[in-house]
């Protein structure tokens, strides 16, 4: 009469229903005011109603009364208990839950008005993730839903591998789990639980994606090739991982293609890429290692570079090397091979070699340097020079006895000249300048007269200016 909703209080009778045992007169009066939610997926447990009447009936377990001789109710109540039965008659759980009514009458409530994960969560509450998981399956539930409902309760309690071994049980290939495990390792990686995250690849035979996370183990927070050196174990079970991928790539393309849907796939030849670089920077972190314990170490760098950084961190490693060992050669053939391995710019890296040397006055060491170029058999005819030049654009400081050593060590006449002018050393530049073919000489002559003239230098413009 007085238009209210009367839902609440069909809500309030059912659970009067509920509290004096009587299941069916309780299912009567919730089916007027509960409603089956609009998204089954949805990541919630259905609406505030329906989790009071599961909370309630959980809270029960005691056998169910048979109020006023109602034995038609019971066989109506049994009729109804067997088909939702039916409806997940493959998911039933052996034990308790099959065996008592009020767990049965959850089941009821669940499948009538709760949602996939109320329905997965009640089971994984009451042992039976077997059930959840062929529930999940069943209703090709989203991956949301599986790691909500099943994944993080499962390693929150430690049942990480009775949830594998189950996974495998349902499917040996764990195909039709792949959607669902690779948003576990997606959801691992945000979380920052890598130790997990490894476990897991691990049971999926995602060897490709194993060895990026013990790269990760490897590198991450180590702030010395001492350090390093402790965690080459990692190393090893990159190369581990990375050698049965090959196996089995090698394995399946006898046979007709092997449909590894959600493994991280990887040419041959890339994965044959990948275990020469852990080769060698095995060889780098060894070397480095000897280099800090020996104290021969004089680089402070705040990042540690490694060759599974990008090519700019790779080139950093090279340099690293060379600078490290006692002297030049020692560590120049790790650094050549990272160099020829990758690719990279080898003059860039020693014009860098040169210049941190400038920084750490070692003029000597800049000799040898060019010495190891020169004979590795691959440096340009001109690499040496540039190297020199490079330096002397950035530093004008070095001392007049080194600078004139490091211009004599020179090839080319024409790079002579150009290094003396950078630095200044007029009279220098003129006497090689001289010294050329005749016509090439007068050029010479007159650019060193320029620039005598621009600074004040009267002597040398003076003789310039005789010759010419």
């Amino acid at each position: 009469k007085s238009g209210l909703d009367p839902g609440g209080a069909w809500h309030a009778w059912g659970m009067a229903c509920l509290k004096a045992g009587n299941l069916t007169s309780a299912r009567e009066k919730f089916n007027r005011c509960l409603k089956p939610p609009m998204d089954l997926n949805q990541l919630n447990h259905g609406s505030r109603l329906v989790q009071d009447v599961i909370q309630y009936l959980e809270s029960t377990v005691k056998p169910v009364l048979i109020t006023d001789d109602d034995y038609f109710a019971t066989l109506r109540e049994l009729e109804a208990t067997l088909r939702t039965r039916s409806l997940s008659l493959e998911m039933m759980c052996e034990g308790k839950i099959q065996h008592n009514s009020y767990y049965q009458e959850c089941l009821f409530y669940l499948h009538s008005y709760g949602t996939n994960l109320a329905i997965i969560s009640f089971y994984m509450r009451h042992d039976c993730m077997r059930e959840a998981l062929l529930h999940l399956l069943n209703k090709e539930s989203p991956s949301e839903v599986f790691i909500e409902g099943i994944f993080i309760p499962s390693y929150e309690s430690g049942k990480l591998h009775m949830l594998e071994n189950l996974l495998e049980t349902i499917d040996p290939g764990l195909e039709s789990w792949g959607v669902y495990l690779i948003a576990a390792c997606k959801y691992l990686q945000r979380k920052n639980y890598y130790h997990i995250l490894y476990e897991l690849q691990q049971f999926m035979k995602d060897h490709v994606r194993a060895a990026m996370t013990c790269i990760r183990f490897f590198t991450h927070g180590a702030k010395s090739y001492t350090e390093l050196g402790g965690k080459q174990t990692w190393l090893l079970k990159i190369k581990d991982h990375l050698k049965v991928y090959l196996q089995e790539v090698s394995r399946s393309s006898g046979r007709k293609k092997m449909a590894f849907t959600f493994r991280k796939k990887m040419s041959a030849t890339d994965v044959s890429r990948h275990i020469n670089t852990v080769d060698l920077q095995m060889e780098v972190t060894k070397f480095l290692h000897q280099c800090e314990s020996s104290g021969a170490s004089q680089m402070t760098d705040s990042s540690l570079p490694t060759l599974f950084g990008n090519n700019n961190m790779k080139m950093d490693v090279a340099c690293k090397v060379i600078l490290e060992g006692k002297n030049i050669e020692e560590g120049f053939g790790i650094a050549f091979r990272v160099l020829q391995d990758f690719q990279l710019e080898a003059t860039e890296v020693y014009s860098r070699v040169a210049k941190q040397l400038v920084k750490q006055q070692k003029y000597s060491k800049i000799q040898q340097l060019l010495k190891c170029v020169n004979e590795s058999g691959v440096a340009a005819k001109n690499d040496g020079d540039n190297i020199i030049l490079n330096c002397l654009n950035e530093f004008k400081n070095i001392p007049a006895e080194d600078l004139d050593n490091l211009i004599q060590d020179m090839d080319s006449d024409e790079n002579k000249i150009q290094a003396y002018m950078m630095c200044n050393k007029l009279r220098s530049a003129y006497l090689v300048s001289v010294r050329q073919e005749k016509a090439r000489a007068v050029q010479l002559v007159q650019h060193v007269r320029q620039l005598a003239e621009s600074s004040g230098d009267d002597v040398v413009k003076a003789i310039c200016a005789q010759w010419l």
